[in-house]
């Protein structure tokens, strides 16, 4: 009979100190304010996670995220996953056009963005929170899937952004940044 080792819980306040340098961009809750920054603070705790990961074996790669996440354990990963899910999200200060907004709101739906990010695309589990998300970011990101040079954990979000314009990728996250960043319900 085997016996599996028990799971170490997350702390929360070591999230907190653990947290420090990442204040500088990601704002000292998770709300970021630096343009084409992404806020952390109510990400879902397995998408934080990995996401430090792949930082961490070079999977995804970043001039100064990859440098902090390089000597994070797996303790550290999983305790600044928590204090982020934790932390409550905050609107960004974005300038959305109404009429992008409105247009991304229909591709959203056409595209079924909801079956993954969840209604109002609060995410859950490994899926990020993209309601309320930085308007130059999501950009960014969105425009690195189409180009497949951002990749994600199983290569879905990639292989649903090839069908997209760059009319439909500035309206969609026009559209995504201008939803309440209300986090989804699981954390």
């Amino acid at each position: 009979m085997t016996t599996a080792a028990p799971v170490p819980t997350a702390d929360l306040e070591a999230g907190h100190r653990k947290s420090e340098p990442c204040k500088a961009c990601h704002g000292a809750d998770g709300n970021a304010t630096i343009p084409g920054t992404p806020s952390l603070a109510g990400q879902p705790v397995y998408f934080t996670h990995w996401q430090l990961i792949k930082f961490r074996d070079g999977r995804r790669k970043d001039p100064q995220m990859t440098p902090f996440a390089t000597n994070l354990s797996d303790t550290d990963m999983a305790d600044l996953a928590a204090f982020y899910a934790s932390q409550r999200p905050q609107p960004r200060a974005a300038v959305t056009d109404p009429a992008k907004v409105e247009a991304g709101q229909q591709l959203a739906s056409q595209h079924h963005c909801v079956s993954c990010h969840r209604p109002g695309l609060t995410g859950h589990e490994q899926i990020p929170r993209l309601a309320g998300q930085d308007l130059a970011y999501l950009l960014k990101l969105l425009r690195g899937f189409k180009a497949q040079t951002a990749g994600d954990l199983d290569g879905t979000m990639t292989t649903a952004a090839q069908p997209l314009s760059e009319a439909d990728i500035e309206n969609l996250a026009h559209y995504m940044a201008a939803l309440p960043p209300v986090p989804g319900p699981s954390r």
